[in-house]
């Protein structure tokens, strides 16, 4: 019988402009829309959540919600992904703010985690996931805009927000960053993207100590290839197709499979986790 939340490729070969969007993917992703059952883990929490439109950013929000944190969903410009989002976390009872913007923008940071004090009443719980990535086959190519363009988005974003959030975050809150097995596994077409994803694994191991003192854990979340609007919009569509089929797994993982590591390391059952990195890999190894 073929799972259908887990489909095998090949994939229909396909292809978006940046950054995509959700409805146009085939398979559509699972977010978890109908499986993540929440128990009330985050009560009473407000997340701040990065790339909250689509992708693994939409699967956490959904997780969140129904877990009990209201959230704040950060996103570029792609309002209907965005909106579908917010609908899932009120229909969770819980309280959505969209926001778009360009968080290579500091200021549009402060904005970020200005709107999650104002309109929720602080913020326990950020969630560093955006993530900018083009694929090219040779350095040549690769021009000086495209590579602060990639690492603005991937680490100078998370060093803002961060920034600004810690001020307003007691002991017991959580910063989580999405690394990648790029981090420890590059590939060579992903130069810029792998780069970041290096540096933001060093940064989630740095801040953690930085913090400690102030009871604020600061972890990561390592995913491996999961199907997210990122992928047809940003590789060529016969590699698009095959995405994920070397895994042990033989598929690309899905959203919804990341979104129990995001709640572990948000909530008290990883209470005594910090600058860990969680590998969601589909069997790629990351030791």
């Amino acid at each position: 019988m073929e799972d259908t939340r887990h489909p095998t490729p090949p994939y229909p070969e396909q292809h978006q402009e940046p950054p995509g969007k959700t409805a146009e993917m085939e398979p559509v992703p699972d977010h978890g829309e109908k499986s993540y059952k929440g128990d009330g883990k985050l009560t009473g929490k407000a997340a701040l959540i990065t790339g909250a439109d689509s992708g693994i950013g939409k699967a956490v929000a959904i997780a969140f919600a129904r877990e009990g944190a209201d959230v704040v969903i950060s996103y570029l410009n792609e309002d209907e992904d965005a909106r579908d989002t917010a609908k899932w976390v009120e229909e969770a009872g819980r309280k959505a703010v969209v926001v778009s913007g360009d968080i290579k923008s500091e200021e549009h940071c402060k904005d970020l985690v200005q709107r999650a004090v104002d309109q929720l009443g602080g913020i326990d719980i950020l969630v560093n996931n955006a993530a900018f990535q083009r694929t090219y086959a040779d350095i040549a190519d690769i021009t000086a805009e495209e590579w602060d363009e990639t690492f603005r988005t991937n680490i100078y974003a998370p060093f803002f927000l961060s920034k600004a959030a810690v001020p307003h975050m007691r002991p017991g809150s959580s910063i989580i960053n999405t690394t990648s097995i790029q981090s420890r596994q590059p590939s060579p077409q992903l130069l810029a993207y792998a780069s970041t994803k290096g540096a933001i694994s060093n940064f989630t191991a740095g801040l953690a100590e930085m913090l400690s003192e102030k009871g604020i854990r600061v972890n990561a979340v390592a995913p491996g290839p999961i199907w997210t609007p990122l992928i047809p919009s940003t590789m060529p569509a016969e590699k698009a197709a095959k995405f994920g089929e070397n895994t042990l797994i033989g598929r690309a993982g899905q959203p919804a499979e990341l979104a129990g590591a995001y709640v572990l390391l948000a909530s008290d059952l990883g209470s005594y986790m910090t600058g860990a990195v969680i590998p969601v890999t589909g069997g790629e190894i990351m030791i």
